[in-house]
């Protein structure tokens, strides 16, 4: 029997449904459009909410930006100095969400530490947590999530750098410098997953890493995809093998032995 096309309910309902959860205070509206594409890699946005004084002159700039992408804004007055108003009514939405409505999990958009304790609930009552914030995000914030995407790489002018990498191949970046950390992080990873020849299949790792080290992303060292960092990486060799099925190639990684 022919397998029928799913319909756009189908196809959402075999989806993670998500809240997004945005702290206008501490985010730029610049991310918008990169945070929304890279939210649809994990599910459906189910709630879209941004926080802040709208009455504020300071968000002006996220006014078009919310009608634009269908976010609804919740207006938390500024009662007193600081942005502490705006990350408690947050809060208390996030806490509202996980108990009324069936959600898989919520992204937190945010480079405050106010939320770390949020986080840690969520995941405790069995949610996945994605948090987006920039590099000076608090590393407590940071380790409690799931997986953490720097908001840096989210800007509108990635946009500019996708285009350039479309027009040409990618090509090692010659001034890229694999610092101690990141190469243990790495070689620890592919030998948790090596067979007796050393070769770890790519898709495996990927998936050990984000578990070993939240905020990893190879967009952080200027790579669109993991199997471009590791071919860059002189201390690693890679091998494409056929898929058993023939539909396709899969990538393996390994540590180069020396050669005596």
């Amino acid at each position: 029997m022919p397998l029928l096309p799913f319909s756009a309910n189908q196809i959402e309902a075999n989806q993670a449904k998500l809240a997004v959860l945005i702290d206008a205070d501490n985010t730029q509206p610049a991310i918008i459009d990169g945070l929304l594409d890279e939210v649809a890699k994990y599910g459906v946005a189910s709630v879209k909410r941004i926080y802040g004084d709208w009455t504020s002159t300071n968000l002006r700039s996220w006014k078009d930006r919310l009608l634009d992408h269908a976010i609804q804004p919740i207006q938390q007055f500024a009662y007193t100095q600081g942005k502490n108003a705006t990350d408690s009514a947050m809060i208390i939405d996030a806490m509202d969400l996980l108990y009324s409505d069936k959600l898989d999990g919520f992204c937190i958009v945010s480079s405050d530490s106010d939320f770390t304790r949020l986080a840690a609930r969520l995941r405790e009552s069995g949610r996945t947590v994605y948090g987006f914030g920039e590099k000076k995000t608090p590393r407590a914030f940071v380790s409690v999530c799931d997986k953490f995407i720097y908001t840096e790489i989210l800007r509108d002018n990635q946009e500019e750098a996708d285009e350039d990498d479309v027009r040409s191949p990618a090509k090692p970046k010659k001034d890229f410098k694999v610092d101690r950390k990141l190469l243990k992080l790495l070689r620890d990873t592919v030998d948790d997953l090596a067979d007796e020849s050393g070769w770890a299949y790519l898709g495996g790792v990927g998936q050990k890493i984000t578990l070993r080290s939240s905020e990893f992303d190879p967009r952080n060292y200027g790579f669109r995809k993991l199997g471009d960092l590791f071919r860059a990486i002189p201390q690693f060799e890679t091998e494409e093998r056929p898929q058993e099925n023939g539909a396709g190639r899969q990538v393996y990684i390994r540590w180069k032995r020396r050669v005596r």
